[in-house]
């Protein structure tokens, strides 16, 4: 028998869209736009005129990963034109 007095913290299965939203500090419209789009897998604990989702935690991962940028390469200046060719003012 387990006795130990402090369960162990590990973050909820499903996550409802206000925690999403509060997690990445965003509106609750975002996750709903993402949903609806077909972007987000979620599942729809309610009606489809009062939809209650729920979004697994691996699902969001995923979907935060595919969103991943890599960092933007700064652009190589251009050369100076040739001395030799005339410039015309």
């Amino acid at each position: 028998m387990d006795t130990d007095p402090t369960p162990t913290a590990k973050p909820a299965e499903w996550q409802t869209l206000p925690e999403i939203a509060r997690e990445l500090r965003i509106r609750e419209s975002k996750p709903i736009g993402w949903i609806r789009a077909g972007l987000l897998p979620a599942i729809n604990l309610g009606t489809e005129a009062r939809p209650r989702y729920r979004v697994r935690r691996s699902d969001l991962e995923t979907f935060l990963e595919s969103r991943r940028v890599a960092a933007d390469v700064r652009p190589t200046r251009r050369q100076r034109r040739d001395s030799s060719i005339p410039r015309y003012v």
